[in-house]
């Protein structure tokens, strides 16, 4: 199998999951703002690899597959971090832990779902929707925002809960697209 710049870059984003997440960590000052670097980095080359796949037709039956792979782990670990980080017993966590999981059981469903829908000849069916992509962009916004504003400093809370309401609005997308796949495979 011989691997494509598409894909080379798909491979790049999942290979900045672990930096994301020892930067993302690490105490130095200004690792929020390194740490959403890479995610913007990693979310830049996602619509990157599609954009350089359809423009130079390097579509590969590989490079399809680990893209929204690559997506989700993304998308996956960066939740568990700001859900882990989040250091609220109040309504607030019970939101965020309550989003991702919305978040990520989409994510697992409709991959599978679309698995299926292969599997039987009619993966076309649930091909990505503009309601898709939309929340894809919501999810981007707020985590990175989320990411910047993890340590919640009292400067900052504003734009952190603002991030939190985005989050939402993603989750909501989320919800609205997932519905849309499974009427669409119905």
């Amino acid at each position: 199998m011989r691997i494509n710049l598409p894909t080379w870059l798909t491979l790049f984003r999942v290979a900045l999951l672990p930096v994301m997440v020892a930067v993302f960590y690490l105490p130095f000052p200004g690792h929020n703002i390194t740490a959403a670097i890479v995610f913007v980095l990693a979310a830049f080359t996602d619509w990157l690899d599609g954009y350089l796949a359809r423009r130079m037709n390097l579509t590969s039956a590989f490079g399809a597959f680990l893209d929204p792979v690559a997506d989700k782990l993304m998308v996956a670990v960066t939740l568990f971090l700001l859900v882990e980080s989040h250091h609220s017993n109040g309504w607030s966590g019970v939101v965020m832990a309550v989003t991702a999981a919305v978040i990520v059981g989409r994510e697992i469903s409709v991959s599978a779902l679309r698995e299926w829908m292969a599997e039987i000849g009619m993966r076309a069916a649930v091909k990505v929707a503009f309601v898709g992509k939309l929340k894809t962009v919501m999810q981007m916004v707020a985590l990175v925002v989320l990411i910047v504003q993890h340590e919640k400093e009292a400067t900052a809370l504003r734009l952190y809960h603002i991030g939190e309401d985005l989050l939402v609005i993603a989750g909501v997308l989320t919800i609205w697209s997932g519905l849309y796949y499974l009427r669409a495979a119905g």
